[in-house]
């Protein structure tokens, strides 16, 4: 099993080398007043980082009144 936990930890670095080997175009990006630039795969990063927060802090506030819920009654 630890093996296999290996391997599939090699391939998913490698992936994330060949995504960003293949992604390192400059973008500009605009959102309101700011303009920015940086690699797409620096974005894609961002956002995905973004997203996993979004993604924990809505589980975390939405988890919690259950939680209560289960002690109280």
């Amino acid at each position: 099993m630890s093996n296999i936990k290996l391997y599939l930890g090699i391939v998913l670095i490698l992936l994330v080398v060949i995504f960003t080997l293949q992604n390192t175009e400059v973008v500009t990006t605009r959102f309101l007043f700011f303009h920015f630039s940086l690699s797409r795969a620096l974005m894609i990063f961002l956002l995905f980082c973004a997203g996993v927060l979004t993604g924990w802090v809505m589980h975390s506030v939405h988890a919690r009144p259950r939680q209560r819920d289960l002690r109280g009654g």
